[in-house]
């Protein structure tokens, strides 16, 4: 009896977790802070930015910042071989697959060094453009735009928060993780 209820187990267990691709550049994780970030991502820069090639690459990532929630991490990557530069943004939070299953995954957005600096400047702008407007009623003003295949939700709540929306994950970049992200990031490409 004790056998076929650990056979069984095992079975469910296996089912449930190939129900998860990894085809879809998300994958299964069990916590996310700036180091294990920077852990993975090293990977993501390599194969996804980069491209391995049989010859010896060299390349440089720092990460810059994450968010106090821990589902949005910031990174810096140079490749001077490649003429490479460019922000990476690490997605983390909750998931769930086709049965139901919930998991926690994580997954990359890469923004290359213009549009890294375009997004990090129009946010920037319109935070301080519109800093008026959400003041006055801070519980209910809103403003949102989107860029690429992101849309970004501003709004205060105390500080002034930005949800990233991107890949089915839904982040909070706070006011400060934000301007120290655009702070290193500007200052580390000017290196």
């Amino acid at each position: 009896m004790n056998i076929r209820l650990l056979i069984t187990s095992l079975l469910i267990s296996t089912i449930s977790f190939s129900q998860v691709s990894e085809s879809t550049g998300i994958y299964f994780a069990k916590e996310f802070s700036k180091e294990q970030a920077l852990y993975k991502a090293k990977d993501y820069v390599m194969t996804n930015v980069i491209g391995i090639e049989k010859k010896l690459i060299k390349f440089d990532i720092d990460p810059l910042a994450a968010a106090a929630s821990g589902e949005l991490t910031s990174l810096v990557y140079s490749c001077e071989e490649k003429n490479l530069s460019g922000l990476v943004l690490g997605f983390y939070g909750s998931r769930w697959n086709d049965t139901g299953v919930l998991y926690q995954a994580y997954a990359f957005k890469n923004l290359p060094q213009k549009n890294a600096l375009e997004i990090l400047s129009k946010l920037d702008k319109y935070i301080d453009d519109e800093s008026k407007y959400l003041s006055v009623n801070s519980d209910s003003n809103n403003m949102f735009f989107q860029y690429d295949d992101m849309t970004f939700l501003i709004y205060r709540d105390g500080n002034v928060i930005i949800r990233v929306f991107w890949n089915g994950f839904d982040s909070e970049w706070e006011s400060t993780a934000f301007r120290r992200t655009k702070r290193r990031f500007e200052r580390k490409i000017k290196d």
